[in-house]
Formats: C-alpha cells, sequence, structure tokens
C-alpha cells in the first residue's frame, strides 16, 4: 500500500505536491470514488484516475542521457525539432527530463517517470553540484570569475555560481575553458553569467550531476541508473531540505 499522492507521482502526472492539490480539488477517484483525503493509501490493484483519466502503474525508471547540442529538453516540440526523447525509442515508460539544459548546451540530463523525485531534485534548496565546462571569448581573470561566486542580478534574476575556474586557455585564439559549478538551474543561468562580465560563451557542456558523470559515453548515449546511484541523489538533494 502507499499513499494516493505518491503513487500519481510516480506514474509521472505531476509532482507529489501537486498531486496532493489534484486530491484536495476532488479531481481524484479510487474505485470510482472521489478522494480527498491525503492520507489515503491504495495498492497496484485499485483503480486510480486524474481528472477522468486512468493512471498506469508503472514502476519507477530513472536514465541518464548524454544531450547532443541541437536537441530540446522536453518529450515534445511544435517545431518538430528533436526532443530528449527521441534518444530513448526502447524505453516503454512514460519518462520526462528533470529539468532542462538548453537547446545549443550538450552534455548530462536525467529523465524519470517519478514526479516525486524529479520535484526532490528541483527543489531551490537541494544543493545538488552541475559542474559545466564553457568555452568563451576572451579570458575572465580570477576576479571576473569572483564575481560569479559573489552573484548578480542579472534581468531581475539573482545569478551565482558555486565555483568557478579557468582550466586553460588558448592565447591565439583568445579563447579560454571555464569550469563553473551551479547548484541551481535557471533559463540560460552560464551563459548570461559569463555575458554579464563580458565573456560570451562559444560552447557548453554539462559533464556532471551530482555523483553522476559522462565517462565512457558519446553525445545520444543514454544507460539506466543504478540503484545506488539513485539512492545516492536522493540522499545528496534530502539532506539539504527541509
Amino acid at each position: 500500500m502507499e499513499r494516493l499522492q505518491k503513487v500519481i507521482a510516480h506514474a509521472g502526472i505531476a509532482s507529489r505536491r501537486k498531486a496532493e492539490k489534484l486530491i484536495a480539488d476532488g479531481k481524484v477517484t479510487v474505485n470510482g470514488k472521489v478522494v480527498t483525503e491525503l492520507g489515503t493509501k491504495v495498492s497496484r490493484n485499485d483503480d486510480v484516475e486524474v481528472n477522468g483519466v486512468p493512471i498506469d502503474k508503472e514502476e519507477p525508471v530513472y536514465y541518464l542521457l548524454y544531450k547532443p547540442r541541437g536537441v530540446i529538453s522536453s518529450v515534445s516540440d511544435d517545431k518538430g525539432r528533436k526532443v530528449v526523447t527521441d534518444y530513448l525509442p526502447e524505453v516503454t515508460e512514460r519518462i520526462f527530463p528533470i529539468g532542462r539544459l538548453d537547446y545549443d548546451t550538450s552534455g548530462l540530463i536525467l529523465l524519470t517517470n517519478d514526479g516525486d523525485f524529479a520535484n526532490l531534485l528541483m527543489h531551490p534548496k537541494h544543493e545538488v553540484d552541475k559542474v559545466y565546462i564553457a568555452k568563451t571569448k576572451g579570458v575572465p581573470t580570477r576576479e571576473q570569475l569572483q564575481q560569479l561566486k559573489r552573484g548578480m542580478k542579472v534581468d531581475g534574476d539573482y545569478l551565482k555560481a558555486v565555483h568557478a575556474k579557468v582550466q586553460s586557455t588558448d592565447s591565439r585564439k583568445n579563447t579560454a575553458i571555464v569550469q563553473i559549478i551551479l547548484h541551481e538551474g535557471k533559463n540560460r543561468q552560464v551563459r548570461r553569467m559569463f555575458e554579464a562580465i563580458g565573456f560570451p560563451v562559444d560552447k557548453l557542456k554539462r559533464e556532471r550531476y551530482g555523483s553522476l558523470d559522462l565517462r565512457g559515453m558519446n553525445a545520444g548515449d543514454y544507460r539506466p541508473l543504478k540503484p545506488h546511484e539513485v539512492k545516492q541523489l536522493r540522499q545528496l538533494a534530502e539532506k539539504n531540505v527541509e
């Protein structure tokens, strides 16, 4: 027996918090009866419907994808562009990406059908390291990188890096390879921060997410997460969320 909101979240319908609101609003039925009690528990034999639509009681699955550039972090695109789920054609569960990587950014992205897990990782207080490698036009100084770590207001958003350092430079091309670590993931955050200090990003890749990396993978490759990897991510996120 599991709590109703958890079953809805695992089915990928909504996060657990949104599932609780659906229940409270009378949008959920169990075996044909409207249920508004949040403590309700159901089994796999119970028929659960959300807004009149039966939910599939899928087992939770977790995947890591090396997203290529030029791919949308979504399950569909009205312009017909490639989306991340196109790279997992053999997965039958209704998976969706956790967070996003910009269209022209490559690297590690996670996909799941577990809305509760996704909501936990995207919590603003989770403080899971997201490590990016940026190729910048121009070579930022140590003081300029300190600006990224101190934080800045850009177009009304407060943006801040946990860490930033130059890994290498090319004096002939006047470019630098910079590692930057974030705990949040606002829209085009890395690019906006570097533009704010005068160093536009030419290429960007997310190479690590928490304890996960892309070793042994090429762009477009994916793999299921191992049980201990899922557990590690949960523990990383939960230790910083009250």
